[in-house]
């Protein structure tokens, strides 16, 4: 494969990886407003990218598996443009990382409040059931006649 051909190859999966960055903001919005609608929107088109992101990488894999000898085959100036291709994909793909982690932590927290949420509205409605037994339905004897 030529040094034209990968370095095609990265510039496009380069792209992709920006237009992840970007999803991955909107995803963001979205995790933080409570939109589920427009999250699983972002969440699809996210899939789509990654899977043109596959694609891409069938190209550049097997130069990848030895890049260091593969990439002293390319001109110079092609070979800083591949690796500052590289290190600007490594870049983005922390930043979407770190991101995705942030927001999956957000999720994680508001499971858990719905949770606690949930227990406890559970108990109220237990206790208000204890209650009403209690107070109404329990020994029908000692209820009050208030005819007299």
């Amino acid at each position: 494969m030529t040094s034209d051909e990968i370095i095609l190859a990265l510039e496009s999966q380069l792209d992709c990886y920006r237009r992840l960055a970007k999803l991955a903001e909107l995803q963001h919005e979205h995790v933080q407003h409570s939109r589920t609608e427009e999250l699983l929107d972002v969440l699809g088109k996210r899939q789509q990218v990654l899977d043109e992101v596959a694609r891409f990488e069938k190209t550049i894999a097997p130069a990848r598996h030895r890049w260091t000898e593969y990439v002293n085959e390319f001109q110079p100036g092609d070979r800083a443009r591949a690796e500052g291709l590289l290190a600007e994909t490594r870049r983005l793909l922390e930043e979407i990382t770190s991101a995705d982690r942030n927001d999956t932590l957000v999720l994680q927290q508001r499971k858990l409040n719905l949770g606690r949420q949930i227990n406890q509205a559970s108990a109220a409605k237990q206790v208000n059931r204890n209650y009403a037994a209690a107070a109404y339905g329990g020994n029908r004897g000692t209820r009050m006649d208030v005819q007299r």
